[in-house]
């Protein structure tokens, strides 16, 4: 389904329990709401479920604009309000989870929890080099130039090998990301720097991050962790950057005890 909102077309999906407290999942740079497929089982059973594809990315409009965060995060509010959802959970990985802070630093009224799933909340000066690049290497080489490695960064190498059928969806999904939407969301990620305000967040936080996350690692959880005071962190053996497909029984669990825990009933 689509929806014009903040001067784009998103697309957006919504399934589960109707009248139940709702989940917004929000992905990764480079990927779509297809990366939430494994949640979407047991999260249906007990929420309403509203999995989006991220300005310039999957099916949502993609302008050949620099983006920033906080403009991310008007997106996402401003899809909520559409739909008349006055109060949600946010689940977050990656690019998704630095939206969820954006939200939760201007908006906090409009969450009810917050999961950050491998990301962070500071890039710092020493990582502009690598973002420039991959910026540079979508424009003049297309994004089917960055699949590999990208790959190798998601998921561990075992991962890679015994679940090629799993990989391949998500590897599709990056090389059919438009170069404006990601290039855009580079520009924002690499400006990301909410670490010194998080202690402002005063929801109820989940911190997960995957083992082998070379991308969001252990270190970037704990410092978001040791900032939100109402934060439980939380680490998934055997899981590099997607954690949410390489574990994902670990993970639904982690994630579902938590919003349980947060849930009126």
């Amino acid at each position: 389904m689509h929806l014009t909102v903040n001067d784009i077309e998103t697309n957006y999906e919504i399934s589960g329990k109707h009248a139940a407290p709702v989940v917004v999942l929000s992905h990764s740079l480079g990927s779509s709401a297809v990366m939430w497929t494994p949640q979407i089982e047991e999260l249906n059973s007990e929420y309403r479920v509203l999995r989006y594809d991220t300005r310039g990315h999957g099916d949502s409009s993609a302008p050949d604009d620099a983006y920033d965060l906080d403009l991310l995060g008007d997106d996402a509010v401003a899809l909520l309000d559409a739909l008349d959802i006055e109060r949600a959970h946010w689940v977050g990985l990656s690019m998704g989870g630095m939206i969820g802070q954006s939200i939760a630093l201007r908006y906090p009224e409009r969450l009810l929890s917050l999961a950050l799933c491998d990301t962070m909340a500071v890039v710092p000066d020493e990582m502009q080099g690598v973002w420039l690049e991959r910026i540079d290497t979508a424009r003049e080489s297309g994004m089917d130039a960055l699949a590999d490695a990208t790959m190798e960064r998601w998921f561990t190498a075992a991962f890679r090998s015994a679940h090629a059928q799993a990989v391949a969806p998500i590897r599709r999904q990056f090389v059919a990301t438009a170069v404006a939407g990601f290039v855009g969301c580079c520009e924002a990620i690499r400006r990301l720097n909410f670490l010194p305000r998080l202690d402002g967040i005063e929801i109820p936080t989940l911190v997960v991050v995957g083992e082998y996350d070379q991308a969001t690692p252990v270190a970037a959880a704990d410092a978001m962790h040791e900032q939100i005071a109402t934060s439980k962190r939380v680490v998934i053996p055997n899981a590099a950057h997607l954690s949410n497909i390489e574990q994902r029984e670990v993970f639904n669990t982690t994630v579902l005890d938590f919003l349980r825990q947060h849930t009126m009933v």
